[in-house]
């Protein structure tokens, strides 16, 4: 029989996830009966064999990892029948959904021995007892792919490094292949043609080809200059990637020719169910460079927004004039507040610090930005409304500074442990999706020595897991790698001036049209995606500037670098070549995108900020727009190789055994810039620091503790721990008389006093204890931040702001960067400005504070009439209308409107979980002792 089978999306991605009704008729029955029984797996499985603990294993079984919803992301036609008409699962396909979300409830009486309830043993090795399966993939001698029985994650040895790799393609398309083939297609915006023309998936294509609009060309440009540049291990790195592909391909063929390939692929026209007409393309090199720009894209490419920062600063400036508007923007900007929490403790790191005499700004004439089209030629159904608000959404989100950000970290040091050993809880929050996104693999062979995860289609090597004898993780980080330059245009619209020369802009064109299928009923219809580049980058906008006509570019220092990182993460599963935190930081500055790493082996601990900054022009403002001129550009900027210098190693934030770290996409250190607003004096990193300073404190740390740590924050309401405590000083500072507000305090100051938690009443009760309180809480905040901000900054200003920071990102929030049931929440939010400006009326010592007080003017009594007021407000508001419902959640239903789903991609579907604010992949670790 074959393997399972899958499904997952990129927050709205549509494909077969939603299959019409007639699977709901008896034609369901006959069809899976009608079906040709598919032929046995062209690879044949031999008698189950294991082998004892792996003598390379140093971790002495204190190695954990999870990875919901399951590690099967495959699924034949037939699976997905059953499961949309009965609910039944294809094996592996959710095992691992249950342990992940009871950490919920369970994590207060979590114990050492305990912790394997709530996470995988990630031993390297199969026990012999646990082997499922062990295969040779195509019939190579050279590799082996056992799966254990628990879980079905694939433990890849090699005993030739062309052999690992292969079963290590092989393996990928086993669990993910319809995953990584949408994908693929995203990265070259040709989702639409391929899966469907629904406005989410048009959407999709818009977001991530606007910011690579990459020609088959430039694709493999990237791969031959990766392998170029990096001497022997390019050219192994080069040799991996064509393993890896013919093993994905070798899966292909085998399951093609035995009809057990992904269901989808008959759901969406692409193969016939009953003759097996239609092909699965095969896989290229360059689909794992395209692969990787929407990986890079979503987690890894910090930056952007400096048009949207040109107009509120002009907004400010027009409220309050040139020096004090600019004073108050930078206020809220927050570039290096003093009060914000900090991975590193020491030492400082400047970077995109302000310059003080700013030089070469080119901000835009207030009102004359116009954002630049992208869609071209609509017909059919890509002319409705739908399409076009989903091509407006796509936009914003592409050129917002507001990334995908998530992820965190939890290191301890081992003079803080029980043991004397580091203990680290850490791992990258990817949002939740059926498949997932990531997937697990133990690979072993020349050179390679690893288990963790990697993104499906770029498992070559195990992007964040362990080693034989230490382990790594990371965070987004968000430094400003991009910067929006102004090109002066010259002749027309599409020509501008480089270095005083009238120069072409270069036309890239995707041509995409569909039709309806079983999996997705859209109309026909077509469109084409234009995009205008420069070799300042793309352009993003249009304006004018002191009169003359710009284009506004968006130049990235990893744009047509997708590629170079492989010689990080291929340094990372190389056990001769990490041996310790110097190596592994070595390592890591390999890796071009942006990203916080961490370490841990059984003696050591260690941090660093990846990714290519480059070396700015004495006086340029990374803030801003700069004008597209030698003096402003990059130093030693190559436009034909897109390179520059960049900072050295040492000027990034970097660590060795400091007594603890955390982040949770928080500032890294003092006098370091990050892209996007929101590094203020409540983040929820102090979440994580809160709790983790007071575990290191009292000494003694355990892997229970911490993850409980982690686990504690996960569930915590960050405006209810760190903000509602100062709002409710303000309010009970006179007695409150209104019988309406006095119930609502109460209400919200018993939910402080129990520890300010959205967690359920029981496990699976699907109703939150506090639910009151929470549901006036949630009512109340935007309420009480129009209210306190927008007459003082002005109607203009406050919504210029709102559009560099959100207001707030509840679980619930379907506006924010992530979207509704994506778990990641209280990342974009107003609650630095709330705390700062709330202390301040209340007379407190603020660090950093705001340039002025809004609530209530600055007076106590006025700003608590402000405050009451828009509390009864929000005591008001029914259930239904605070969380209004969407295709999952009835109106009212709070529990559900916070819970996580696992967006289907794929036909197969799972049920929602309650919400966590975690890791999807996490780790928990305490190495015993080191080669």
């Amino acid at each position: 029989m074959p393997r399972r089978i899958p499904r997952t999306a990129l927050d709205s991605l549509r494909t077969p996830g939603r299959i019409p009704g007639f699977l709901k008729t008896a034609s369901v029955c006959v069809l899976i009966a009608g079906l040709l029984s598919p032929l046995a797996q062209a690879s044949a499985a031999e008698p189950a064999v294991g082998k004892a603990a792996a003598a390379n294993d140093y971790c002495g079984g204190q190695c954990s990892d999870i990875l919901p919803p399951g590690q099967n992301g495959n699924a034949t036609l037939s699976q997905i029948l059953l499961n949309q008409a009965f609910g039944t699962q294809p094996a592996h396909a959710e095992d691992q959904l249950g342990p992940y979300a009871n950490l919920a409830k369970g994590y207060p009486a979590l114990t050492d021995t305990k912790i394997n309830t709530f996470f995988n043993d990630a031993s390297f090795g199969v026990p012999a007892d646990q082997v499922a399966s062990t295969v040779k993939p195509a019939g190579r001698s050279d590799v082996t792919i056992v799966r254990d029985k628990k879980t079905g994650v694939p433990h890849i040895t090699g005993t030739t490094r062309y052999g690992t790799e292969f079963g290590a393609g092989y393996a990928a398309a086993e669990d993910r292949l319809w995953l990584m083939d949408v994908f693929r297609h995203v990265g070259r915006g040709q989702l639409t043609p391929f899966a469907g023309g629904d406005p989410s998936n048009q959407g999709l294509e818009q977001e991530f080809w606007r910011t690579a609009p990459y020609t088959e060309a430039d694709l493999q440009a990237q791969i031959d200059g990766a392998a170029a540049s990096a001497g022997d291990r390019g050219k192994q790195a080069l040799a991996d990637v064509n393993a890896y592909v013919a093993g994905i391909n070798a899966y292909i063929g085998a399951s093609d020719s035995g009809r057990y390939f992904p269901g989808e692929y008959v759901l969406t026209g692409h193969k016939d169910s009953v003759t097996n007409a239609g092909t699965i393309a095969p896989f290229k090199a360059t689909d794992l460079v395209a692969l990787a720009s929407v990986i890079g894209a979503l987690f890894g490419s910090g930056g952007g927004g400096e048009v949207n920062n040109a107009i509120s600063l002009l907004a400010a400036q027009s409220k309050y004039g040139v020096a004090e508007g600019t004073k108050v923007w930078e206020s809220f900007r927050e570039r290096n507040d003093p009060e914000a929490v900090l991975t590193l403790h020491e030492g400082s790191f400047p970077y995109a610090s302000k310059p003080a005499d700013p030089q070469g700004q080119a901000l835009p004439t207030a009102g004359s930005v116009a954002e630049e089209p992208l869609v071209y030629d609509r017909t059919g159904s890509a002319a409705g409304s739908s399409a076009t608000g989903a091509s407006t959404k796509a936009a914003k989100t592409a050129v917002s500074s507001a990334k995908r950000g998530m992820s965190n970290a939890l290191v301890v040091s081992g003079e803080h442990t029980a043991s004397g050993n580091p203990i680290a809880v850490f791992g990258p929050q990817t949002g939740y999706f059926a498949p997932q996104l990531l997937m697990l693999q133990e690979i072993q062979g020349p050179g390679l020595s690893a288990r963790g995860a990697s993104f499906a289609g770029l498992s070559m090597y195990v992007e964040l897991g362990r080693g034989q004898d230490y382990s790594w993780s990371a965070t987004t980080s968000g430094q400003d790698i991009i910067d929006s330059y102004a090109v002066e245009l010259c002749q027309d619209d599409y020509h501008y001036l480089y270095r005083g020369v009238c120069t072409p802009m270069e036309k890239i064109e995707q041509k995409n049209a569909w039709k309806p299928t079983v999996a997705d009923g859209t109309a026909a219809g077509s469109y084409t995606m234009r995009v205008w580049r420069t070799k300042y980058g793309p352009v993003e906008y249009r304006a004018t500037v002191g009169g003359k006509k710009v284009a506004y570019t968006t130049l990235r220092s990893s744009f047509m670098h997708e590629a170079d990182s492989i010689i990080g993460f291929q340094m990372l599963n190389d056990p001769d070549y990490v041996k310790g935190p110097e190596s592994f930081q070595s390592a890591v500055q390999h890796i071009n995108y942006t990203f916080n790493w961490f370490y841990a082996d059984s003696e050591h601990t260690a941090y660093y900020n990846s990714g290519d900054n480059p070396v700015r022009a004495g006086g340029v403002d990374a803030e801003f727009p700069v004008w597209a001129r030698p003096a402003y550009e990059w130093r030693n900027w190559n436009p034909t190789t897109n390179t520059a210098d960049y900072t050295p190693a040492s000027a990034h934030p970097n660590s060795m055994n400091q007594d603890y770290y955390i982040s949770w996409n928080n500032k890294q250190a003092k006098d370091y810039t990050t892209a996007s607003w929101g590094d203020g004096s409540v983040h929820r990193g102090n979440l994580l620091d809160d709790r983790v300073k007071k575990l290191v404190a009292a000494g003694g740390v355990t892997r229970a503790s911490l993850t409980k740590a982690m686990a504690d924050a996960g569930l915590a309401d960050l405006r209810a721990e760190d903000v509602l405590p100062d709002l409710l000083k303000v309010v009970n500072s006179s007695t409150v008389t209104d019988s309406t507000a006095a119930a609502a305090v109460s209400k919200l100051q018993a939910w402080v006093s129990a520890g300010a938690k959205r967690t359920e009443t029981a496990a699976g009760s699907k109703t939150y204890a506090d639910a009151e309180a929470i549901r006036i809480l949630d009512a109340w905040w935007p309420l009480l931040v129009k209210a306190e901000f927008e007459p003082g900054l002005g109607s203009d200003l406050y919504t210029a702001f709102t559009d560099n920071l959100p207001v707030d990102e509840t679980p619930s929030a379907a506006h924010g960067p992530t979207g509704a049931h994506a778990g990641s929440s209280f990342q974009y939010g107003w609650w630095s400005y709330v705390d700062k400006d709330i202390r301040a009326v209340l007379g407190e010592s603020v660090q950093g504070p705001l340039a002025r007080k809004y609530c209530g003017g600055g007076s106590l009594s006025a700003c608590r009439d402000v405050l009451i007021s828009t509390l009864k407000e929000a005591a008001g508001k029914t259930a239904a209308q605070v969380y209004p419902g969407d295709d999952l959640c009835a109106a009212g239903n709070q529990w559900c409107a916070d819970s996580i789903v696992q967006r289907t991609l794929g036909g197969i579907t799972h049920g929602n979980i309650s919400w966590q604010n975690r890791p999807t992949y996490q780790q928990v670790v305490e190495f015993t002792s080191h080669r």
